[in-house]
């Protein structure tokens, strides 16, 4: 299945009002570069297409001009079951990758039977200057690494973060909520402290807060942590 054809099924399946509530959700993309699929329908069509020629035609195709290409680019790698072939594509693609909704929907399966061999990579993607890198870095340590896998190394390195970009700053604050959910005490000193810049800080503290995982008594005390905005700090 030709590109071009993959294409052409992605446009069938589009629908005018979802390409304008998606264009409302992702502004950082150019409207024009929106179809209109729903998510599932792009599962669905990964599903079918998975192991294929054509898929793996489509998927040496980068880069792609439509956000649910990238979408669907992304739902095929994340059906790969081989560890080494499923990091070496999401290497490939996440230099394409160019807003929060892929980023953050990209999750191949392969890399949960085998998290601490993806440490390395996750430590090369923290350093990108890339904002969706960086960022799919810190969602790759919220999702595998706050349970047994937890290293004390690992929010310092996020804390380290200094990009401005307001979508690696937001993932920043929701790893150090789910941090403070998941492992409290590790956490706190960071905003007890003061280790954060003041608006990651208090977006952290404002999700925690929003927390069904955080104990009450432990939300007045993030509560009592919040911190003043300076002028550059406006989110």
């Amino acid at each position: 299945m030709p590109v071009s054809e993959i294409r052409r099924e992605l446009f069938a399946l589009g629908e005018e009002n979802y390409r304008a509530f998606t264009a409302s959700l992702i502004p950082t993309i150019d409207a024009a570069r929106i179809i209109g699929v729903r998510t599932p329908a792009l599962r669905a069509l990964a599903a079918r297409r998975a192991g294929s020629d054509e898929a793996a035609d489509f998927l040496r195709a980068l880069p792609h001009d439509y956000f649910e290409e990238n979408q669907l680019h992304a739902f095929l790698v994340a059906r790969e079951r081989d560890f080494a072939a499923a990091l070496a594509l999401t290497e490939q693609f996440l230099p394409y990758v160019d807003n929060w909704a892929t980023c953050d929907q990209f999750s191949p399966a392969a890399f949960a039977g085998r998290p601490e061999a993806l440490l390395p990579a996750v430590g090369r993607w923290l350093c990108s200057e890339r904002t969706y890198t960086a960022r799919f870095g810190v969602g790759m340590l919220m999702r595998y690494f706050l349970g047994e896998r937890f290293d004390p190394a690992h929010p310092a390195a996020v804390a380290a973060l200094t990009g401005e970009d307001y979508y690696l700053r937001t993932m920043v604050a929701w790893y150090f909520a789910t941090g403070l959910a998941k492992q409290y005490d590790a956490f706190l000193p960071y905003l007890e402290e003061g280790r954060l810049p003041a608006w990651t800080h208090n977006k952290a503290i404002q999700k925690a807060i929003e927390s069904r995982r955080v104990p009450d008594e432990r939300k007045n005390r993030l509560r009592s942590l919040r911190r003043p905005l300076d002028k550059r700090d406006n989110g």
